[in-house]
C-alpha cells in the first residue's frame, strides 16, 4: 500500500513539473503564464494531498 502511494505521488510530481514546463513554453504575456502556472501548481497540491488521504 505504501508503495502503491510513493509511485502516485512521484507520478503526481512528475506531470506537475511536466505541465508547468509547458506552460513555459506557451506564447503568452507574464501575467497570463503566471495565473496558469498558480492554478498548475494548486491542482497539484490538492492532487497531492489527495494521494495522501488528506482529503
Amino acid at each position: 500500500m505504501a508503495s502503491s502511494a510513493l509511485i502516485g505521488i512521484l507520478i503526481t510530481f512528475l506531470v506537475i513539473i511536466l505541465v508547468l514546463y509547458l506552460v513555459q513554453r506557451l506564447p503568452l504575456d507574464g501575467r497570463t503564464r503566471q495565473i496558469a502556472q498558480i492554478v498548475v501548481i494548486l491542482i497539484g497540491i490538492i492532487s497531492l494531498l489527495n494521494y495522501l488521504a488528506v482529503f
